[in-house]
C-alpha cells in the first residue's frame, strides 16, 4: 500500500505444498469462468485465475500468498493483484470501489461504471492531456482530518489495443495476456501516474453505453439517494457479502454520498467524444 498509516499487506510467493495444505480436501473446480474462489475453514480465501495465478488471503488480511501456475503467470501478476488484493483490504476493514481515477488540480476525480463503460479510455484521455492517473479499477479511500483521501493503485492502465494506439500512438507498448484479458496493459511512469494519496474531489458515474443515446455530453447532479445506490453498485468485489462487510459498505456509501459531489456522466461512445467528455468534466469542476 502507498502509506503505512493506511494498511500494510505483505506479498509472499507460495509453494505448491503450501497451497495443497491450505486447500486440504477442498476441490475448487475450474468452471466456465476465468477465475474461481473458495472460502476455507480457517476463514482464509482462495482465489485462482485459471492458467495464471493462485492467491491465498488469510482472515486477518495481512498477507497475500501468490503462486504462478505457468511461466506467463508472472506476467499476469500485476494485472490480477488488484482483485486479489481487494479480499485482503476487505478483511482489513477497507471498502474498495470500482473506479478509474485521475488527478486534476491536486484532487482525485473518480470515474465509476461497470466493465465496458469506458472508464479506462476516458481516464487515458486525461493522461494523454497531461493529467496523472491515480488508479485504474480499484480505488481505496480513507477519512483523515475531516477529508476523504484517495489512494494510488498500480501505475498502469488497461486499454483495448485499438483505443491504446489512438490515444497513445501507434508505437504504444504494453503486455498482452489473452485469454485473461483482451486489453493491453500499459505501464505508466512517474510523469503520468500519481504515487501518493490526494483528496477526493468528485465522482462521475458513467451511464451505460447506448443509454438514452444523445449526440452531446450530459452531466447532472445525483441526489444523495441515487448517489448511495451507485456507490453500492460500484463496489469492488461482490464475492464477500458477510454482514460486517455489508455494514461497512453501506456506511461508506452513505458518508461519501453526503461528503463528495457525485454526478452522472453520459456521452456517445465514439472516440471523438472522449475529448468532449473530458472537457465537460473540466468545465464542470471549474464551475
Amino acid at each position: 500500500m502507498p502509506a503505512a498509516s493506511l494498511a500494510r499487506v505483505s506479498l509472499v510467493r507460495g509453494t505448491t505444498a503450501a497451497f495443497e495444505n491450505a486447500l486440504g480436501s477442498i476441490n475448487v473446480p475450474e468452471g466456465p469462468a476465468l477465475w474461481a474462489t473458495a472460502s476455507l475453514p480457517d476463514g482464509s480465501r482462495f482465489l485462482r485465475w485459471s492458467g495464471a495465478f493462485e492467491f491465498l488471503i488469510p482472515k486477518n488480511g495481512r498477507t497475500v500468498t501468490c503462486r504462478p501456475l505457468t511461466p506467463r503467470g508472472v506476467d499476469a501478476f500485476h494485472t490480477h493483484l488488484g482483485p486479489s488484493l481487494s479480499f485482503a483490504l476487505i478483511n482489513l476493514g477497507f471498502e474498495p470501489l470500482h473506479s478509474t481515477t485521475v488527478v486534476i488540480d491536486g484532487g482525485a476525480v473518480a470515474l465509476m461504471g461497470d466493465c465496458g463503460y469506458g472508464k479506462s479510455s476516458l481516464g487515458a484521455s486525461f493522461v494523454k492531456s497531461g493529467y496523472r492517473l491515480l488508479t485504474d479499477d480499484l480505488l481505496v479511500t480513507s477519512y483523515e482530518d475531516g477529508r476523504v483521501l484517495a489512494y494510488p493503485g498500480a501505475p498502469r492502465v488497461k486499454l483495448y489495443p485499438a483505443i491504446a494506439k489512438i490515444i497513445f500512438g501507434s508505437r504504444v507498448t504494453g503486455l498482452r495476456l489473452k485469454p485473461l484479458t483482451p486489453k493491453l496493459i500499459i505501464p505508466l511512469d512517474e510523469q503520468r501516474s500519481q504515487r501518493s494519496p490526494v483528496p477526493l474531489k468528485a465522482i462521475y458515474v458513467l451511464r451505460p453505453p447506448g443509454a438514452r443515446a444523445s449526440s452531446r455530453v450530459s452531466i447532472r447532479v445525483l441526489s444523495q439517494r441515487s448517489a448511495f445506490v451507485e456507490l453500492v453498485r460500484n463496489t469492488f468485489n461482490m464475492a464477500v457479502s458477510d454482514p460486517d462487510r455489508l455494514e461497512r459498505q453501506f456506511a461508506l456509501a452513505t458518508r461519501l454520498a453526503t461528503d463528495v459531489p457525485i454526478k452522472s456522466l453520459s456521452y456517445p461512445r465514439e472516440f471523438g467524444m472522449l475529448v468532449d467528455a473530458r472537457e465537460a468534466i473540466l468545465a464542470d469542476l471549474r464551475a
